[in-house]
């Protein structure tokens, strides 16, 4: 499937690795000027470099998504250093897994306040975007089914596409779209996958016999499907919460 976003200003809450790595390409590869976010400085210099290799304008900032006015801040200054907001993916994640106060905050004060106030603060730019402004969330299958293993990461994932439905029927009537993609599991060099192979084989390998597929997904495969979603292929699509799982949830 071909994608042509040239002259299209996309901003990746979480772009510097993994999902929001391949997110990121994905746009650039395919004509847009981008602008990523991310605490670590060495993996957000370097995705930085790749993205320029395509040749757009390409914007990258230190941000730490859990605090709300550093979200504000970094929303501003993508659009600023873009021109404006055309498409915004709010892909971060604080992955809370422990059941305790600093798990249920990592959750809230990242994967739902960080989706919230980016989305918030991008609106006026969406709405001069004019007819296909989008907004991308990424979610996780967690949030679709009970997570015992990592009760706030599954809880705060449900309120994030509980969140995508409500803001997408709030903003339908300004031409702008709202969607949220939930992954299954996804391994890439130094991910949660990866890191769960090297240290819980069993672990890794019960989940693993439970993917139809036979394998854990890539980064690039979610990709596609953001990709999709905010081109004008889409657009006809809003409100909705799409699995990308391998066919995972089936065997649930």
């Amino acid at each position: 499937m071909q994608f042509d976003f040239k002259g299209r200003k996309v901003t990746v809450a979480g772009g510097s690795r993994g999902i929001g790595r391949a997110i990121a390409l994905g746009f650039a590869k395919e004509g847009a000027d981008v602008s990523i976010c991310a605490r670590g400085a060495d993996t957000l210099a370097t995705t930085r470099s790749e993205l320029a290799s395509f040749g757009g304008n390409v914007h990258a900032a230190s941000c730490d998504l859990g605090d709300g006015p550093s979200v504000v801040r970094y929303i501003g200054e993508a659009a600023e250093a873009l021109g404006g907001i055309d498409v915004l993916v709010n892909n971060a994640s604080g992955f809370g897994l422990a059941d305790d106060e600093a798990g249920w905050a990592a959750g809230f004060n990242v994967d739902i306040m960080a989706a919230v106030r980016a989305s918030r603060t991008a609106m006026p730019f969406l709405e001069k975007s004019g007819a296909g402004a989008s907004i991308v969330n990424i979610s996780s299958i967690s949030g679709l089914r009970p997570a015992a293993r990592s009760v706030p990461y599954g809880a705060v994932k449900a309120a994030l596409n509980h969140y995508t439905t409500s803001l997408a029927a709030t903003v339908a009537r300004k031409g702008i779209r709202v969607n949220c993609v939930t992954p299954g599991s996804i391994e890439f060099p130094g991910g949660t996958w990866e890191q769960r192979k090297n240290e819980t084989p069993d672990f890794y390998n019960s989940v693993l016999k439970g993917i139809p597929f036979g394998r854990m997904g890539h980064p690039e495969e979610i990709a596609s499907v953001v990709l999709f979603l905010a081109s004008p292929m889409a657009s006809w699509v809003t409100g909705q919460i799409l699995s990308v799982d391998g066919g995972q949830l089936l065997n649930a």
